[in-house]
């Protein structure tokens, strides 16, 4: 089967984006060396369905260098790089995505990469496990396992296995600690202001800015927020979180009423309609609207669209939305992930932690597949802080460690 790619002459420029990174990814590069040598997953089939960039692909390339045949298609139609799908596809991994996809293109893509018939699979939001438990449900028998990258995906996952319907294993990866703690707050922190500020060329300082929910992803995007010298606004559904965000030093309100007070608005919850028609309603003139959730469903694009009296593209991944009082509205990136389809996504220093677990949590499916259970696994504590220890290892740093009696005196009984 032929990769397919908008163009495989931007090869060269794109493995010049995939070696960039690698020099960044310290313990990406530790594993690469180590798999490359022993060949773990020789003869295993791997379909990776992610944000097709640089960091992406380097995974990728680490994979196919542990012994796996690897393809690799996109979770979002705005994430692709097409330069990068090019290099990949010069790789020799099967490639299915370019920038830009129809609905339609999406979803071929998705199946062209489950016709490679894959043992393991990498899901980012969930689109691959879902038409393994639907229209390519009779591949789901041989199905090892998987792993998923993003809260959105675990989220479906769970209710998969609460109503007992999951076919195979899968790795939570989104919930190791060194995943969320460091790409949910860091990284998305980072790259949605990274996509906002790249896009829109506008300062943050002195504004206004609503964060849509204050997960780890929402405290990162808030603590840049305020560093950027913006007055942030959180909404909740969550009391817990809710005063955390207080106790952070953050304005907490419900959205009705920050939607006149906000000048940039993030959303960040996994949910839809989180920005809705009585919103936009009330907003200020010039509002920019954002979304670094998974899916593009937090703002109701309809309900935008329908407000209008017209709409036009006024700079790449900013389209204006001309109320009929006066006042205009902009929408980044169509409402898609506002870091990817209008940035590159995470700081390559944080992918190489997450993409570190994804290999371990890949390797522990390969290795283990027999003796796991159909349901949603944590990362164990010893994947976890191998990451860890070598990260902090690549970063110059050490820790102390406990004597004997230390041992002794924390665990006797």
């Amino acid at each position: 089967m032929e990769s397919m790619v908008r163009d495989i002459n931007l090869a060269p420029q794109g493995m010049d984006k995939i070696n960039w990174v690698k020099e960044f990814m310290p313990v990406l590069n530790v594993l690469n060396e180590e798999l490359s040598q022993t060949k773990p997953l020789a003869g295993k089939n791997l379909v990776i369905t992610m944000h097709l960039e640089a960091k992406t692909a380097y995974l990728a390339l680490v994979l196919k260098n542990a012994g796996a045949n690897v393809a690799v298609t996109g979770s979002n139609p705005l994430s692709t790089q097409d330069d990068v799908a090019a290099a990949l596809a010069s790789q020799g991994v099967k490639v299915f995505a370019w920038y830009n996809t129809t609905t339609e293109e999406y979803e071929e893509f998705l199946h062209k990469a489950l016709d490679t018939k894959p043992d393991i699979i990498v899901d980012d939001g969930g689109d691959l496990v879902s038409l393994l438990h639907g229209e390519r449900r009779e591949m789901a028998k041989n199905i090892l396992g998987g792993s998923e990258e993003t809260t959105t995906g675990v989220l479906r996952l769970r209710a998969l296995a609460d109503s007992g319907r999951l076919q195979f294993p899968m790795i939570a990866v989104n919930d190791a600690y060194c995943k969320y703690l460091f790409d949910n707050r860091y990284g998305t922190g980072q790259s949605t202001w990274d996509g906002i500020m790249r896009t829109t060329n506008l300062t943050v300082t002195g504004k206004t800015v609503v964060v849509a929910g204050y997960g780890w992803c929402g405290k990162g995007v808030a603590m840049r927020a305020k560093g950027l010298g913006a007055n942030v606004i959180i909404t909740e559904i969550d009391p817990i979180k809710a005063i955390e965000a207080v106790f952070d030093g953050f304005t907490v309100l419900p959205m009705q009423a920050a939607a006149s007070q906000g000048d940039i608005f993030v959303t960040l919850t996994g949910c839809k309609d989180v920005i809705r028609r009585e919103h936009m309603e009330v907003m200020k003139p010039g509002a920019i609207l954002s979304n670094a959730g998974h899916f593009d469903v937090e703002i109701n694009k309809e309900d935008l669209a329908a407000l209008a009296k017209s709409r036009r593209v006024v700079r790449k991944n900013i389209e204006e939305f001309a109320m009929a009082d006066g006042r205009k509205i902009y929408l980044l990136a169509e409402g898609r992930l506002v870091n990817l389809a209008a940035g590159d996504g995470h700081p390559t220093e944080i992918m190489d932690l997450s993409f570190a677990m994804q290999t371990l949590a890949v390797l522990h499916i390969a290795g283990n597949h027999a003796t796991l259970e159909k349901k949603v696994y944590t990362v164990t504590a010893e994947m976890d802080n191998r990451v860890a220890a070598l990260k902090l290892k690549a970063m110059g740093f050490s820790i102390d460690r406990l004597t004997p009696e230390q041992e002794d005196y924390l665990h006797k009984a």
